[in-house]
């Protein structure tokens, strides 16, 4: 089944259309007749919007354009807030073999925000408690997007192989101290790539979260013989922790959708007692076969985002 999707959108960050300059009113900026997308608000309708000094200081049907210095015309345009992408890896740098924790393999976030719509983004465990401020001087303080993190589990971050497995280097403790020491940066706690039969690295990231009163964002998978979809998402997961790459269908993990294109009874469960689903979308981590029956059967992610990486920026993403 082939999904088409075109949507034109304006958002307020990345103003984008005709502007026309009235010299001395009352408005710096006036954006006319765009479709208002507003989930705070609950608004979704055609609007006016007047901005003065940076801010929204009016939102109405309609706005005499006489009192504004510029007008942009959004007919046929959507405008929205900032987009908020949750899932993404942008502690770059040029470390050999350390994959996605201060190497080639995550981007800097300016040149892969704005241009989207996107204002603010969660890098999701690029760095652990050994290596955060280094990711904070390095990326986060120059940086014009806002960036927040997911603190990994393991000490050293995602760093790929051999590192990402290590069980000793994932401690609760000290990576709640961190979390709640960068408390204005670090939003949760991030697990990866674990492949073994233990539930510790689960367990950990939990009771890292706990300690620190922030959510998990886990991306599960990779043993043989599978480890329980059901248990991770009824038992081990708190709501409000996330469930990324929702949609995948990778060796190692029980898809959501079953060989019969129905969403496992669990997994509603999950879902209805808090577990946040992300699309965590990737280089390889979305596939059409899983996403299509489960929205048609009306199970809907609770966040879009697209794990950007290098992997996934000139991909199907």
């Amino acid at each position: 089944m082939k999904c088409f999707l075109k949507v034109r959108i304006l958002t307020i960050a990345l103003i984008v259309g005709v502007v026309f300059k009235i010299s001395g009113q009352e408005y710096d900026l006036l954006i006319q007749n765009g479709h208002l997308i507003d989930p705070k608000n609950g608004i979704d309708q055609v609007m006016d919007i007047a901005i003065k000094d940076g801010k929204i200081v009016k939102i109405s049907e309609e706005i005499p354009g006489g009192n504004s210095e510029k007008i942009i015309d959004a007919e046929g345009l959507y405008v929205t807030p900032g987009i908020i992408d949750i899932h993404v890896h942008v502690f770059w740098g040029t470390m050999p073999d350390a994959y996605i924790s201060n190497s080639y393999t995550s981007l800097p976030p300016d040149g892969f925000t704005f241009r989207s719509g996107v204002t603010t983004i969660v890098d999701a465990g690029s760095a652990g408690w050994k290596n955060f401020r280094l990711f904070k001087e390095q990326t986060i303080d120059h940086s014009k997007t806002r960036v927040l993190a997911f603190l990994n589990i393991v000490g050293s971050g995602m760093k790929g192989g051999a590192i990402e497995q290590n069980l000793a280097d994932m401690d609760p403790k000290l990576s709640a101290m961190v979390a709640r020491k960068y408390a204005e940066y670090i939003v949760g706690i991030k697990l990866a790539h674990y492949s073994g039969p233990e539930w510790d690295p689960v367990v950990k990231m939990v009771e890292a979260g706990k300690l620190a009163s922030a959510p998990a964002m886990i991306d599960f998978g990779g043993n043989n013989p599978e480890l329980s979809l059901d248990r991770l998402l009824n038992t081990e997961m708190r709501p409000g922790d996330i469930f990324t790459h929702c949609y995948a269908n990778v060796r190692g993990r029980t898809a959501i959708v079953d060989e019969n294109g129905k969403v496992r009874p669990y997994v509603w469960a999950a879902q209805k007692r808090g577990v946040i689903f992300d699309v965590g979308h990737g280089g390889g981590s979305f596939v059409f076969e899983q996403a299509v029956p489960a929205m048609e059967h009306g199970f809907m992610p609770n966040s879009i985002s697209t794990d950007l990486h290098t992997g996934s920026m000139n991909g199907g993403m």
